[in-house]
């Protein structure tokens, strides 16, 4: 049951869309009044016995639908007792544990904005996030990995962050003087939330956070329109009766589609896990008969190179979707070698779905190009003055449709991103063959996708340029066939200087607190690089010198 209420004003600035394309979307169906939690509470009601399975060596759990559904309205129930108002921002961050699908169940249905973070961010990233979005609550465990998220919440709480939820069930340390802190294992004295807020659909639903050009994460903003076209987009993708196994975090865009809202959609069974080792996903995969290696492709990739893969896992792989991550052609080549057919898509979370290859598309098609816009997507490349250039000619891909995002957090970043007639600079080069199928062939973006995640090359060079001996430092992405790209950090040494080896380059961002994710996994030591008239480093010239695999400086 619903009821209506009064919302608060959103302080997120949204972009302008041009009225045609608003009518268009309405017309064509992509936006409804539907909103993502009254989906999610129709589908939980409506496959109350679907399975859902954490695989965890520490918290494994196996439930249903109707186990999520009650266990979310009690957390709603307890969000509520503590203050926090429908239409505030609530930030996650937990592993592809149960609390994380149930908190993403609750936020949505509670009438909360989500602020999924994936648990590998650390100190540097999380504070900020939180002060910007204005977060009310965050729930989180007291400390996962290497991150600390109590020393953060204790250290860093923005003035708006008023209570903290804690999953473990350890004595809870008093956070500050303005945070409340509370366990988890409150909401089972909570009387489950029986009516949920009427929420309109051109609300913001969620503030995607994605590491982008600057040392800062980008706010990315999604109403429940853009949100629930990104589910139809992925409709045709949808295997009900075939479920996956999936390691993308459920707090990031691949894991929350892939793993959770996918799933719901169709009323299919739920299977996630919280560390990515091969070994168990291989055997989990054969105990539940379920495939495996959806999303980035260092997961697929990670699989096939495990020495306890047989052609019984291959069986369950039939078809794999490979996203959020270059994928290498060879990747793919192996794959159709074992009878596992793959498609790639490219796309961002500014624009979730931009273009994806079919099932039914030569394998040619499959491993070599990024497919065709979808479904309501229209698509441009133009050259460095804005004019479209001709089939077979490298541009900046340019894309519309009903699922791109509403803009940033960030004001500041909207006009270089999107102009006035609605279309969403990337920043990525591709090219379209005859047929309109894109390949991805460079980024005019500095930004490394390692297995999925957004690296800022700026962020990275910036800790690397306060390492002694450092007289200048180009990061750029190096091809991985496991991960799709790794950092690889091309330094320019002092005259004079101690050698800089990639020990001492890890030691230092240890010792400054970047994200271990972020660190380069290859070093390169040069004596100039190439240059622009400007003298402007040309990366697009390291790239391309890594991708064939010669020097950087030739």
């Amino acid at each position: 049951m619903t009821r209506d209420r009064d919302r608060p004003v959103g302080r997120w600035p949204l972009r302008p869309i041009p009225p045609a394309l608003e009518r268009s979307y309405a017309e064509g169906g992509w936006w409804t009044a539907d909103t993502l939690g009254a989906m999610i509470e129709r589908q939980l009601a409506s496959h109350p016995s679907a399975r859902v399975s954490v695989w965890s060596r520490s918290r494994p759990w196996r439930g249903a639908y109707s186990d999520i559904d009650l266990e979310a309205r009690r957390m709603i129930a307890l969000l509520r007792a503590a203050g926090i108002q429908p239409g505030e921002a609530v930030a996650f961050q937990i592993p592809n544990w149960r609390e994380a699908v149930v908190s993403f169940a609750a936020l949505a249905m509670g009438g909360y904005v989500l602020v999924p973070i994936v648990h590998i961010y650390g100190r540097k990233e999380v504070s900020f996030i939180l002060a910007e979005s204005g977060v009310a609550a965050y729930i989180s465990p007291l400390a996962f990995g290497h991150v600390n998220y109590g020393d953060i919440v204790t250290a860093c709480a923005p003035d708006s962050l008023r209570l903290h939820v804690v999953v473990d069930t350890a004595e809870l340390p008093a956070a500050s003087s303005s945070v409340d802190r509370l366990a988890w294992d409150a909401c089972a004295a909570c009387e489950p939330a029986r009516e949920l807020p009427r929420v309109r659909a051109s609300e913001v639903a969620m503030l995607a956070y994605t590491s982008g050009t600057t040392g800062d994460p980008k706010g990315v903003i999604h109403d429940h329109r853009t949100m629930l076209s990104e589910l139809s987009h992925m409709a045709p993708y949808m295997n009900p009766g075939k479920p996956n196994l999936m390691g993308s975090p459920v707090t990031h865009a691949t894991g929350m589609l892939g793993a959770v809202l996918g799933p719901l959609v169709t009323g299919e069974n739920i299977h996630v896990i919280d560390r990515w080792d091969p070994a168990h996903a291989l055997e989990v995969m054969l105990q539940e008969g379920i495939g495996g290696g959806t999303g980035a492709s260092v997961f697929l990739a990670s699989l096939l190179d495990h020495p306890d893969f047989t052609t019984a896992h291959a069986a369950k792989m039939e078809r794999v979707g490979l996203g959020g991550a270059p994928v290498p052609v060879a990747l793919g080549e192996r794959a159709a070698s074992l009878g596992i057919a793959i498609i790639r898509a490219y796309g961002s979370t500014e624009h979730p779905s931009t273009t994806g290859s079919q099932f039914a598309d030569s394998a040619d098609r499959r491993h070599r190009t990024d497919g065709q816009p979808l479904a309501g997507v229209e698509l441009r490349l133009v050259d460095d003055d804005g004019n479209d250039v001709p089939r077979g000619t490298p541009g900046e891909i340019l894309s519309r449709g009903p699922d791109l995002c509403l803009g940033y957090t960030d004001p500041a970043l909207n006009a270089a991103a999107f102009d006035d007639d609605g279309w969403y600079h990337s920043g990525d080069i591709g090219v379209l063959d005859e047929d309109g199928f894109l390949t991805i062939t460079d980024r005019a973006k500095d930004v490394i996708i390692r297995g999925g995640e957004n690296i800022s090359a700026a962020e990275v060079e910036a800790a690397l340029q306060t390492l002694p001996g450092v007289a200048e430092v180009a990061v750029v992405a190096a091809p991985d066939e496991r991960l799709g790209e790794h950092a690889c950090a091309m330094i320019r040494i002092l005259p004079g200087a101690a050698a800089v080896t990639l020990d001492n380059v890890t030691a230092h961002l240890a010792r400054i607190g970047l994200a271990r994710q972020k660190w380069p996994e290859e070093l390169r030591i040069v004596t100039d690089f190439p240059r622009t008239a400007s003298g402007k480093i040309r990366k697009v010239d390291l790239r391309t010198a890594l991708r064939r695999g010669g020097d950087p400086e030739g």
